[in-house]
């Protein structure tokens, strides 16, 4: 199969915008540090009867990394950045057909919002080509990929960003028609490429 775009510019993986933790990334402790994280006051302690002049370290750092934060623009990046492209083996991220940008949430997000609340994902695709044939099955992977992490009171909309496709109202149709794009995803070969598509997401 011939590639609509044989030389697509490519960014280095290490200059994409993260939040995710690096892989293999050594943190320097002290052996102070490790020697508290095993000594921890344990929870049955915490009543004022056996706090009586022990001094102990509450590490409240580990708390807040489980803490509840909003679903933010960079986190939904994070999610469909991943995403290889069907015609590269590189990911929609490499060659900046998603960039951070693009991605739109409104309400915006915050700690105190209600989590009943509709919030509205918008995430704007630019094709490594005018005329990209595969414009429509990234669309319908980056919508999957949302529509499968994201909570059910999110809705997603996936569109082609103007000027950037020779038929981009044409794609931005079948990406909103929510009847075609539950028929595309009956359809075995495409769901296949689309599983292809996502087996790199994190």
């Amino acid at each position: 199969m011939e590639k609509d775009n044989a030389n697509p510019t490519i960014l280095n993986i290490s200059q994409l915008p993260t939040r995710q933790r690096k892989k293999g990334r050594n943190v320097q402790r002290t052996a102070e540090s490790k020697i508290l994280d095993i000594m921890r006051k344990p929870q049955y302690l915490s009543d004022s009867l056996y706090t009586s002049g022990t001094s102990w370290s509450d590490d409240t750092e580990s708390d807040d990394e489980f803490s509840a934060e909003p679903i933010d623009e960079q986190e939904v990046y994070d999610l469909i950045s991943t995403i290889s492209d069907p015609e590269h083996p590189l990911s929609l991220g490499q060659l900046a057909v998603v960039n951070l940008p693009d991605i739109h949430i409104s309400p915006s997000p915050s700690v105190d919002a209600d989590p009943n609340t509709l919030t509205q994902v918008l995430v704007k695709i630019t094709p490594t080509i005018t005329h990209c044939s595969l414009a429509t099955v990234i669309g319908l992977g980056v919508r999957v990929r949302l529509e499968q992490a994201l909570p059910p009171n999110y809705r997603v909309d996936v569109v082609i960003k103007e000027g950037t496709h020779s038929q981009d109202d044409q794609v931005n149709k079948q990406l909103a028609d929510k009847e075609r794009v539950a028929a595309a995803l009956e359809n075995d070969t495409l769901k296949g490429v689309l599983d292809k598509m996502l087996e790199t997401c994190v």
